[in-house]
């Protein structure tokens, strides 16, 4: 006799959030990117809806890390040191989902670029492409605190996501993304008391619950991707099973967290057994993007052409069975 399938059936659903504006919403983008509205665990299409399948935006730096390996600056060759081209080329070309723009050079230690600088590049690649934005502060609190504000009243209409909004910082962004109709990066520490506290306290500045998105800080294959997965996993379950506080879509950083570890650096004649590097880097990436989807995540930031191909190949391939 057959076996009866058991399916499983929640309470709870995660929110929707709606990144980028087209012209009738006041914005310039030609499509918006939804990410959540699911009732169930990734894939799980039997056991509910998954309105909004994952999606990739591709990462842009506007100051390009020297120990990057060939494998990864090659498909950029030509456009690596012009954000907005670089922008331009992902979007026509690797046809990503959005852009996420990380402006690492406007950290005090490195660039330290100022905050007109950091204007012209993020307009110049606002004008360069059509699809969303998400903008990714240098990391520096108080150097985010200062190019925040003016970057969401240049970027103000367009219903970007921008962050990293975290416990100790998060006041700023957050006025800045209701003043200015953006959404916000939640970030937490792989700890999912604090994810649930910032998204309470994100919730008591009256920033509206469509517009938080989650980003449990994320570890790549084999450097903490076991932690960041049961992180993800749990609070998937939470939002599921009810916790309103719990029910945002989640975002995960594969692209430098999967290219700065040994694996995807170490050339072949320092590890032959290894195989090939770039494609070792390649498959470092794209397993690790695989891991987070299975996790729960709603979008992921990447940086290889190649890596993003076999990683939508399986989210085509899930999506259908």
């Amino acid at each position: 006799m057959p076996v009866a399938k058991l399916l499983e059936k929640w309470t709870g659903s995660v929110n929707e959030v709606a990144i980028g504006a087209t012209a009738s919403e006041g914005g310039t983008r030609s499509k918006v990117v939804k990410l959540g509205g699911q009732n169930t665990l990734p894939f799980l299409t039997e056991e509910g809806t998954i309105p909004n399948p994952p999606s990739i935006a591709m990462e842009v730096v506007d100051m390009v890390n020297p120990e990057w390996p060939s494998a990864l600056t090659e498909p950029f060759k030509d456009v690596i040191n012009n954000p907005a081209k670089w922008a331009k080329k992902c979007q026509d070309e690797y046809k990503a989902d959005a852009i996420c723009l990380r402006l690492v050079g406007a950290h005090p230690e490195n660039k330290n670029t100022s905050v007109a600088d950091v204007i012209k590049t993020v307009q110049e690649v606002k004008s360069a492409v059509s699809i969303p934005m998400i903008i990714w502060g240098c990391g520096s609190a108080e150097k985010d605190n200062q190019l925040f504000p003016a970057i969401s009243q240049a970027l103000k209409g367009e219903r970007c996501l921008m962050g990293t909004a975290t416990q100790d910082n998060y006041k700023v962004l957050a006025a800045t993304c209701i003043a200015d109709g953006h959404n916000i990066i939640a970030e937490s520490p792989l700890d999912i008391n604090i994810c649930k506290q910032l998204n309470i306290l994100l919730l008591d500045m009256e920033m509206p619950s469509n517009r938080i998105v989650i980003f449990p800080s994320t570890g790549p294959l084999g450097y903490g991707f076991e932690y960041s997965y049961s992180i993800m996993e749990r609070t998937r379950l939470a939002a599921l099973g009810g916790d309103k506080t719990m029910a945002y879509p989640m975002i995960a950083v594969v692209s430098n967290e999967s290219w700065k570890t040994k694996e995807a650096k170490a050339p072949e004649s320092d590890m032959p057994m290894w195989g090939k590097a770039a494609e070792r880097a390649i498959m470092w990436e794209a397993t690790t993007a695989i891991g987070f989807l299975l996790g729960g995540s709603d979008m992921l930031i990447m940086y290889h052409p190649k890596a993003i191909e076999l990683t939508r190949k399986y989210m085509q391939q899930m999506m259908k069975t």
